[in-house]
């Protein structure tokens, strides 16, 4: 596939978010990455509004997950948007979402598309297998 210099910067942007955010947690240099109006839609209960929101995420998931790392498995971009398959992979050994720590390794898959603005990153749709996640910690399910 063939990207216009502008889609290879976007690609190269986002992929320097995962590094530095949830793989390091280096808050700052994430928020380098980021517009200051970003927009957030993903599937965690989080506080805030925009970056501090993210920065509440990553903080949260880097607690819960020691030696939190993102692989990207995949990444497609297309004008300002790019799109990133990928997974994190962590030993749940804090409280997440209200879970206690399991001591369980996790590989959590997700996709996230990122819309890019003036060389930012924007918004940001999120979508994580939570099931399979709760499968892997072994929390039951809720009966109906």
């Amino acid at each position: 596939m063939t990207y216009t210099a502008m889609e290879k910067a976007n690609m190269e942007l986002v992929r320097k978010f995962f590094e530095v955010g949830p793989s390091k947690g280096d808050i700052e240099a994430a928020d380098a990455c980021l517009d200051t109006e970003l927009s957030l839609h993903v599937p965690f209960p989080t506080t805030g509004s925009g970056i501090e929101t993210i920065n509440n995420i990553v903080k949260d998931c880097r607690a819960a997950f020691h030696g939190l790392y993102v692989t990207i498995e995949d990444m497609i971009a297309d004008g300002d948007k790019v799109t990133c398959r990928f997974t994190s992979r962590g030993v749940h050994n804090g409280a997440f979402m209200g879970l206690p720590p399991t001591g369980k390794s996790i590989a959590l898959t997700g996709i996230e598309i990122f819309r890019l603005k003036n060389g930012r990153i924007a918004e940001i749709w999120g979508e994580a297998n939570l099931m399979g996640l709760m499968l892997q910690l072994n929390i039951p399910m809720p009966s109906s």
